[in-house]
């Protein structure tokens, strides 16, 4: 092989690991221009959604979603869901813990979350979401090229938190819109990977979230939860204490003078048919996670 290519090929050898680097930031910021952009999205500090979540054999419940952010990269959340006069409530308080009341199993008063259900938790709590996060909390975003999904070639990516748990996102090649995402993080020592799909999205203040998601657990994609959401209101006025365990000790994330933990240092135990934006009507979350494709 003549001098002069084997010296081009080394070149382009050395030139591939910054340009996969590279690929990888520039998809980052086409999925937040895509968004709305930085502005929009900074301004949104608190935000509520309301619709509906269809369990698996079509248990209908009422949802509702509230988040609020409470310092660089942390945000408390909670869902509230609604069946027959039964209220199911899980909350993260932007503090690092996490709790629920559960009637379907029995219990009506709180009960703390385990450390690695409130992990999953925060991330569900950023109004970003984990993709546009990973642009300032230090978690690493790896390019891994082309990926059909459902009959399209989608750009993935895959976000590796501080803590060591991974989301792996389908953006859609025409809107770089997420319209898959899987999370894979250990629970209670043994890894787990739930599965979310993405579409229907409208804005809200001018950015645009997925308003259909279907989730399920790997290997179960029969055993689906469907969360329609009706509407989003942005920068809404949230109660002191409506994040913070009831008879609990931790006080509500905004009321404190010190800087909450960001969600990517999380504490250690420590879906629907894609659509283009602004295609269809109805954010999300299930009974036992929040999506956090968005």
């Amino acid at each position: 092989m003549p001098m002069r290519y084997v010296l081009a090929a080394l070149l382009l050898g050395s030139a591939a690991y910054p340009a996969v680097a590279q690929d990888a930031q520039s998809l980052v910021a086409k999925n937040l221009e895509a968004r709305g952009g930085e502005a929009a999205l900074s301004a949104i500090k608190s935000i509520k959604f309301k619709g509906r979540s269809i369990a698996p054999g079509d248990f209908e419940l009422t949802y509702e979603e509230t988040r609020e952010r409470v310092g660089p990269n942390a945000a408390a959340g909670r869902v509230d869901l609604t069946i027959q006069g039964l209220d199911l409530v899980q909350a993260y308080d932007g503090h690092g813990d996490g709790w629920r009341i559960n009637p379907f199993q029995g219990r009506k008063d709180p009960e703390t979350m385990s450390t690695d259900e409130a992990r999953s938790m925060a991330d569900g709590a950023l109004i970003e979401g984990p993709l546009l996060a990973s642009r300032t909390d230090g978690s690493r975003v790896e390019y891994l090229g082309r990926d059909d999904f459902e009959g399209t070639s989608a750009y993935k990516l895959r976000v590796t938190q501080k803590d060591g748990d991974q989301y792996t996102y389908w953006l859609d090649p025409d809107t770089y819109l997420e319209i898959k995402v899987d999370e894979t993080r250990k629970i209670r020592g043994a890894e787990v990977t739930n599965e979310n799909e993405l579409g229907d999205y409208e804005k809200v203040a001018g950015v645009y979230f997925p308003m259909s998601v279907e989730s399920w657990s790997q290997g179960q994609d029969k055993q689906r939860q469907r969360t329609l959401i009706a509407s989003g209101e942005a920068n809404i006025a949230v109660p002191d204490g409506y994040f913070a365990e009831p008879g609990g000790s931790a006080a509500p994330a905004k009321a404190t003078g010190a800087e909450p933990p960001d969600a990517s240092n999380k504490p250690h135990s420590k879906g629907a048919a894609k659509s283009k934006p602004g295609a269809a009507k109805e954010p999300a979350a299930t009974p036992t996670t929040t999506p956090k494709g968005e």
